[in-house]
């Protein structure tokens, strides 16, 4: 298991507000636009989106990153829970065959910041493919302008 895994987000952690904020931060940062209402302060963001009709993902910096975040369409479509998907690296979201894809994919993110409109295709827990469209990917940084990781959010998918 990852040493970065969060708990589940819930009422309790105020669904990782601290963590959210980044992914917010960190969107309007590279993309110049809102991941969520600017309007909502952190932990409404953060309850808001765990329960968000489009996907939102993270990883950290791990050399073989594992996925520290992820809202309820997430697990869903991976079809895994809190604890499978944040023990989960992220590469395995991948067939074999696209992986080299996907890393230069990542290598090209953490250079530019960020890419908009990826497409590709991803695997579920049990083997389930499916092709994510119009994916946003972005580099996060902490309060202090430091890299701690990459997210990824989409609302289209499809199975395959």
């Amino acid at each position: 298991m990852s040493m970065t895994a969060f708990p589940k987000p819930s009422e309790e952690n105020s669904f990782l507000a601290d963590h959210v904020a980044i992914l917010r931060n960190s969107y309007r940062h590279w993309t110049k636009r809102e991941l969520v209402d600017p309007r909502m302060n952190d932990c409404e963001a953060a309850r808001y989106l765990f329960s968000a009709p489009f996907v939102v993902l993270s990883h950290d910096t791990a050399k073989d990153p594992v996925f520290n975040y992820a809202n309820q369409t997430a697990m869903t479509l991976f079809g895994m829970n809190w604890e499978e998907l944040t023990a989960f690296p992220s590469r395995l979201s991948s067939e074999r065959e696209d992986r080299e894809e996907r890393r230069r994919l990542l290598a090209e993110v953490t250079a530019r910041g960020y890419i908009d409109d990826y497409r590709g295709i991803r695997i579920a827990r049990h083997g389930r493919r499916f092709l994510i469209e119009h994916t946003t990917i972005w580099n996060l940084l902490d309060t202090r302008g430091v890299y701690c990781g990459q997210a990824a959010s989409f609302a289209e998918w499809k199975f395959l």
